[in-house]
């Protein structure tokens, strides 16, 4: 069987015969944009059923069919990982969520910290990238995108059997190996934590500290920004504790 090399999320469900009505865009993209016609195969998914082999029934323009003809990968959970982060500007913070769907991550969290200066999370137009970037990537799961909400009210109501790793700024330069980092940490459920272009207040740091369940760590003698704090300290952790082991 030759490989598919196009791949596409559904929001139906996948099973032998089942037939996937495309939507408007779905069909422009691939009979336009990819050029596929009838006899077509290409892999979906939809972040529950695995994901399978279909061909194009019905090419049109503005609609089409496709029919699943096997199952090629069975569903598999992602690695408990959340990524709590200050949105910043539109383009860096859409870096943010394509790369954590790149690096596995299962629930993405916007908080809203106290130097946190961008324009209102759109969890609409997140949720679509999302789906592009699992498209591209060949990711199973699709992350959930949380509503924004302050960052005190998130660790208010936080489950404290969920540790929170908190790329801390204020150890920029204080470097030790990523093996010493994550020393005595055991896997589980975890959530990565990266503040906004000016990082966190006073306040913030000071209760950030005092939390039983949180553990900060450097992340290179340099600060980094936003976007790139939340690439490396998930990188670290997949590395170390996650599905990268």
């Amino acid at each position: 069987m030759s490989v598919a090399k196009i791949r596409l999320c559904v929001d139906q469900p996948l099973g032998p015969g089942q037939s996937l009505p495309l939507a408007e865009a779905q069909a422009h993209y691939l009979f336009s944009v990819m050029r596929a016609g009838p006899g077509a195969r290409l892999l979906v998914f939809n972040g529950r059923d695995g994901e399978w082999l279909a061909e194009v029934a019905v090419a049109d323009r503005r609609r089409g069919v496709l029919i699943c003809l096997e199952l090629v990968r069975g569903q598999a959970a992602p690695a408990d990982l959340w990524l709590l982060f200050a949105p910043v500007k539109k383009a860096r913070t859409e870096m943010i969520v394509e790369k954590a769907v790149e690096l596995g991550v299962a629930r993405l969290v916007p908080v809203a910290s106290d130097f946190t200066n961008a324009e209102r999370f759109r969890a609409d137009k997140a949720r679509a990238h999302v789906r592009e970037a699992a498209e591209q990537c060949g990711a199973l799961h699709l992350a959930e995108v949380a509503e924004a909400a302050p960052l005190a009210r998130v660790l208010e109501g936080w489950d404290s059997g969920r540790r929170l790793l908190w790329a801390d700024e204020g150890l920029a330069g204080r470097v030790s190996s990523p093996a010493a980092l994550f020393a005595g940490l055991a896997p589980g459920p975890w959530a990565v934590l990266v503040g906004p272009e000016g990082g966190f207040s006073v306040a913030e740091r000071e209760r950030l500290r005092a939390l039983p369940f949180v553990t900060p760590i450097a992340l290179g003698p340099r600060i980094l920004r936003a976007e790139t704090a939340a690439i490396a300290a998930l990188t670290l952790w997949q590395a170390h504790l996650g599905d990268w082991r």
